[in-house]
């Protein structure tokens, strides 16, 4: 695996009352994210790339046990902050590395102008510029999400319910906050991500019963259920 940190990512698609009875319990052994607003949640939207094949779609579809995908992140309507991310799968464990975009750089990339990222001085901007060009990679889909997350230490613990998932292809609205996408599904997901272990408090906390870990993807279920593959 090269020497990267990979993690462990375990997903469960939960309800509602779940939700509320595993709040209660994180909210007692686990810190909240400080990114949270008053009500402990924050808004995620990410533009992700796929090739005319739909390369990364299809090797999530079909389980492909090695595989990775580009997307750009920005939280709430805050466009000072914006990173690609590379998240690489490795027979079910997960890497990701991140370098930051400006805005400016964001608009560039929507349309079509990508020569920046091979001057760039970052690696993973000159990946995406190398794979724009040899796989045809393009920006395919934003998917926005209602987040809520919290944090415990040991074991680099990092646990996140993500709700009101939203998808779609319309990319030049990826920098417009205020653009609502189309509701995707009304699944809530638990994720539980760590590192080498997972504490057997957050283990417990984290446990609903009658609830199977799960293989989901926020940008393959935007792309099949928002019917704009």
């Amino acid at each position: 695996m090269h020497n990267r940190k990979y993690r462990h990512e375990l997903k469960h698609s939960i309800n509602t009352f779940d939700v509320i009875g595993l709040i209660s319990r994180l909210s007692h052994v686990a810190k909240a994210d400080s990114h949270g607003g008053t009500d402990g949640t924050y808004q995620v939207r990410s533009l992700y790339f796929d090739n005319l094949y739909d390369k990364a779609l299809m090797e999530k579809v079909n389980g492909v046990p090695s595989r990775e995908k580009f997307r750009i992140r920005y939280y709430g309507e805050d466009l000072s902050y914006i990173k690609l991310e590379k998240k690489s799968k490795y027979r079910g464990l997960c890497h990701k590395t991140s370098a930051p975009l400006t805005g400016d750089q964001c608009r560039y990339l929507l349309e079509g102008k990508i020569d920046f990222l091979k001057e760039s001085s970052m690696d993973l901007h000159k990946e995406l510029y190398a794979k724009m060009r040899s796989q045809q990679l393009s920006p395919k889909s934003i998917v926005d999400y209602t987040r809520r997350a919290f944090i415990y230490s040991a074991g680099n613990v990092r646990i996140t319910i993500d709700s009101n998932i939203r998808g779609s292809d319309q990319i030049q609205q990826f920098l417009n906050p205020t653009f609502i996408g189309k509701a995707i599904i009304q699944d809530i997901i638990l994720e539980v991500k760590y590192d080498h272990f997972l504490p057997q408090v957050m283990a417990t906390a984290t446990q609903i019963p009658n609830r199977q870990t799960v293989a989901f993807s926020k940008y393959a279920i935007c792309r099949i259920k928002g019917e704009y593959i």
